[in-house]
């Protein structure tokens, strides 16, 4: 690579790291594992930089790169983990532990989900990405995506931490910011 692209390479990744990390968050539901996943896109957006770096848009190049990645992690065959849904002792609550623990519950939600319909969710209400987008990006047609993201909306609404704000139940459809998305 030479050194022009080499610096273009390393500037994409200073203003695109956090962004990239959080996305492979809500993807893996675990720090790590975004983290790792977050690395071998970049290692493989770098192989190919030259060509990334003339596509119309590097960033949706390298994140889809990202949501492939996350894909393979379910074809090879791992250890399944055990994690715990709280931990053995509860803080104080003010409004940032409040925060967090609303964060823990979508994203054990989230984790809940099959890998197709969270890479959906992630995509499209996370990343404000189109039906297109989002179906061009995991190579499926657009009805797939409709299907997935509304399986996964009805999945969610069912799950206890997210039907719920304090001792009120919430009343009609479950929104994600998407007005008229359909």
């Amino acid at each position: 690579m030479q050194a022009e692209q080499e610096a273009e390479f390393q500037e994409f990744v200073r203003a695109r790291w956090s962004h990239l990390v959080r996305t492979a968050y809500l993807l893996t539901g675990d720090v790590h594992h975004a983290e790792d996943l977050t690395q071998t896109a970049l290692a493989k957006a770098y192989r190919s930089w030259r060509r990334v770096s003339r596509s119309d848009s590097p960033e949706a190049y390298v994140r889809r790169i990202l949501v492939n990645c996350n894909s393979d992690r379910f074809r090879k065959r791992r250890v399944a983990e055990a994690l715990t849904a709280a931990p053995p002792e509860v803080a104080g609550h003010d409004e940032a532990v409040s925060r967090a623990d609303e964060r823990d519950v979508l994203l054990a939600a989230l984790t809940g989900l099959p890998p197709r319909q969270r890479a959906v969710v992630v995509m499209r209400y996370w990343e404000d990405l189109s039906e297109a987008e989002v179906a061009e990006m995991l190579g499926c047609s657009t009805g797939t995506v409709k299907s997935q993201a509304s399986k996964a909306l009805a999945k969610l609404r069912t799950h206890p931490g997210l039907g719920h704000r304090g001792d009120e139940p919430v009343r009609g459809k479950v929104s994600c910011g998407q007005e008229g998305s359909r």
